[in-house]
């Protein structure tokens, strides 16, 4: 129904800088995006405005100086660095006589190229249609001449209005699905819930090097990449962490600023591992000269997920690309870890990062030795289980003495699970 640009097209990049702070973008980050998505940029435009033109987004003049240099370019493809109005992309194709994308339908375009796993693919075309269920118009000439000739005559749909419908089905058609995927993904969250295994969640600016540092902590081998979005799909992986045992860790898609509200939706069960994390790891490029613009963002994103109240460790990346910078711990007043410096490239400084985690999660941390008498191998089990026994012994009596380390939360659980109090166990060691 769509006609794609196909991967290694010449384009003209379109950049205008604005004089409100919200509407402004970054221009080498385009150029890092058009690179993902395996474009060849052949020539770039800027401009300043107050405001976007209504017709052509940039003036009248700057169009005329686009469609100039489509032409002795011999370009295939427009990429603006903002979002543009579907009448705008119109306009501008008319004038130009070439495709034009803007922001939202670049990044699309770059998720659909890395989608892996069947849920990232319905995500992605969710995505994908829902934007352009507002653009149908604009590709099309004979969209509004009603069918007609022997045998179409009748109702008289217009094709616009036959794609609609079509577009319409078959979003409620993926969004079934995902609900489907959705259920699956909660049976294994309430698994783990039951297991009492916190999740610890990567979080962070795209190329920021989240992937590669899962990759070191887990010996995994997710793929990493120097490149926008490498990573689309979920991955979890079990680590063990000291003084807390076994831990989930999940790594996740990047965020970018601006992220498309169509990509934020389609995207929701995947950023449910986000969402109900126990601790995130706020992953920051330290070598990046946005830095703190790029943290701001990520702050953002996380605020729209309703992921803004997890309590988060930041971890600035790459210390290795600094000679001034060295692995090391800042803590805040409490002395509860806050900033890690690490490099997930070579490895330096992560014992430090298993030590700030531990300290994050072990946080009201109980230990108990628990007297179970013979007819107690429920519980016994259970405690093995949540991997939170120390030692056991026998007694003189034939009890089991059980030595145990769990936090707080996972004590009051396990305590309402079992018809006698675990306190009355405590007791008869004591």
């Amino acid at each position: 129904m769509f006609d794609r640009y196909e991967a290694g097209e010449q384009a003209i990049l379109v950049h205008v800088n604005f004089s409100d702070e919200d509407e402004r973008e970054d221009l080498e980050e385009l150029k890092m995006l058009v690179s993902s998505a395996g474009v060849n940029a052949v020539a770039t435009i800027t401009g300043s405005r107050v405001s976007p033109h209504p017709k052509y987004f940039v003036g009248a003049g700057k169009a005329e100086e686009i469609a100039e240099l489509v032409k002795s370019a011999q370009a295939d493809v427009i990429i603006f660095n903002h979002a543009l109005s579907p009448a705008q992309e119109r306009n501008l194709e008319m004038l130009c006589e070439a495709r034009v994308l803007d922001r939202t339908t670049l990044i699309l375009d770059i998720f659909a190229q890395r989608a892996r796993t069947h849920e990232g693919k319905l995500q992605v075309e969710l995505a994908q249609l829902r934007h352009m269920s507002t653009r149908l118009i604009r590709g099309w000439t004979h969209l509004e001449r009603q069918k007609g000739g022997i045998g179409l005559r009748g109702p008289g749909e217009t094709q616009l209005e036959t794609d609609r419908r079509l577009l319409r089905a078959r979003i409620k058609q993926i969004q079934q699905r995902l609900e489907k995927v959705g259920k699956q993904r909660e049976q294994g969250r309430r698994a783990r819930q039951r297991a009492e295994l916190p999740t610890v969640s990567l979080a962070g600016y795209t190329n920021a090097g989240k992937s590669t540092l899962f990759n070191r902590i887990t010996e995994s081998k997710v793929y990493a990449a120097d490149q926008l979005f490498a990573t689309l799909d979920p991955t979890l992986r079990k680590i063990d962490i000291e003084d807390v045992g076994k831990v989930i860790l999940a790594d996740t898609v990047g965020f970018i600023r601006h992220l498309p509200h169509d990509l934020v939706a389609a995207f929701k069960a995947t950023l449910t591992e986000t969402r109900e994390a126990q601790l995130l790891l706020h992953v920051i490029d330290c070598s990046d000269e946005r830095m703190a613009e790029n943290v701001e963002q990520v702050e953002v994103v996380l605020d729209e997920i309703g992921a803004g109240d997890i309590p988060f460790l930041q971890v600035y990346n790459k210390v290795d690309q600094h000679p001034d910078m060295s692995p090391r711990i800042e803590r805040d007043d409490q002395g509860l870890p806050q900033k890690v410096w690490v490099s997930a490239l070579t490895g330096e400084g992560l014992p430090l990062l298993f030590k700030a985690i531990s300290e994050r999660l072990v946080g009201d941390m109980v230990n108990h030795t628990l007297r179970l008498p013979p007819s107690e191998g429920r519980l016994r089990s259970r405690l093995y289980q949540l991997d939170c026994v120390a030692g056991e012994r026998l007694d003189d009596e034939g009890n089991i003495v059980v030595d145990i380390r769990l936090d707080a939360i996972a004590w009051q659980r396990l305590d309402k699970q079992f018809d006698h109090s675990l306190e009355s166990f405590i007791a008869q060691c004591e």
